[in-house]
């Protein structure tokens, strides 16, 4: 196996017929850089002309899981020094354009925790495969952003609505969860990668029948209040039938919802609708290049990040006490 093109954050190598990419901050959960996010293209155009590459794989490096996302402290802090607020996101984003155009076969091991970013490093892949220890979520709306890295075109075609659910609460699903969910495949046994590496290094083609593709039969059923309580446009009106309902988890997803950026949560709503008109990850990518942008600038992205992952006093101040407080009208201005 020869090194190419690797950086101190991304191992870059050729193993045969197949070209593996290693996001390797593994103390971060591998929580994705500007640099990293150019590496991982930087290594997908090389080879997608290369015809001795036949199969990309996408994994992370530790114990702990695939990627955390996008590292947005490093973004607030661009933020606020002055900088340019959507450098990060044009980069992360033509990352994932390439990854959901990709001429050749991708296969993504999405091990342990796999959120935000890294939904958009591995779900466009031909074959995601979570583990037993996979936890797959989109937690933007508790950091003042939303659900981007084109997430929302995947989640704006989930079964019923069950993405509206994922999209809003940022709730974290399982390895079933996440192939229910429409953002994998299917489960195999972590110690399974190694072999399915070695077999697409000698040429194999990727397999269609590896693992298990059972849905989570308990996500599926939530669906008795989940398509009830999340149907419409309007925010507040899902918080409200969230918790007059009669189920207990419907309750507890409205006592989750309540405290997410009210802001963030009626811009993803919008923002959701609207994926589910596109017809490609690329317009739902440009759409989030806009919304990312103007929610940097003016919505409550600082405060959340502050709360949540630098003061860590987990006590973010809205900008809106509440949902009821977000009007249409505002909401349009982040799509502008």
């Amino acid at each position: 196996m020869s090194a190419t093109a690797s950086t101190d954050e991304v191992r870059v190598s050729r193993d045969g017929a197949l070209g593996r990419i290693v996001l390797d901050r593994p103390r971060a959960i591998n929580a994705l850089t500007q640099p990293m996010v150019t590496a991982v293209a930087g290594a997908l155009r090389a080879w997608a002309d290369d015809p001795s590459v036949v199969t990309v794989s996408i994994e992370g490096a530790g114990e702990r899981g695939l990627c955390a996302g996008g590292d947005v402290v490093a973004v607030r802090r661009t933020w606020l020094a002055g900088g340019d607020r959507t450098a990060f996101f044009r980069a992360e984003y033509a990352m994932n354009a390439l990854l959901a155009t990709y001429p050749k076969p991708v296969v993504a091991f999405q091990d342990g925790v796999v959120m935000g970013g890294g939904v958009g490093v591995s779900a466009y892949a031909r074959l995601r495969l979570v583990t037993e220890r996979s936890t797959v979520a989109i937690p933007e709306t508790g950091i003042g952003l939303f659900p981007d890295v084109g997430a929302l075109y995947l989640l704006a075609r989930t079964p019923g609505e069950i993405g509206t659910h994922l999209a809003l609460t940022g709730t974290p699903v399982d390895g079933p969860g996440a192939i229910a969910a429409g953002l994998a495949d299917a489960l195999i046994p972590a110690e399974r990668w190694p072999d399915l590496l070695a077999r697409l290094a000698h040429g194999a083609p990727v397999p269609t029948d590896l693992g298990d593709r059972t849905p989570s039969a308990d996500l599926l059923a939530a669906r008795s209040w989940i398509d009830e309580c999340y149907a419409g446009n309007d925010a507040a009106t899902i918080l409200r039938r969230l918790r007059e309902h009669d189920d207990p988890a419907a309750q507890h997803a409205g006592d989750i919802l309540a405290g997410r950026s009210p802001l963030s949560v009626a811009v993803t709503l919008e923002a959701l609708r609207r994926a589910a008109t596109m017809r490609t990850v690329r317009e739902v990518l440009d759409q989030d290049l806009v919304v990312a942008g103007n929610l940097v600038a003016d919505g409550d992205f600082a405060e959340g990040v502050r709360a949540q992952l630098v003061d860590k006093d987990r006590k973010p101040t809205w900008q809106h006490t509440s949902l009821d407080d977000v009007s249409p009208s505002i909401v349009q201005k982040f799509f502008r």
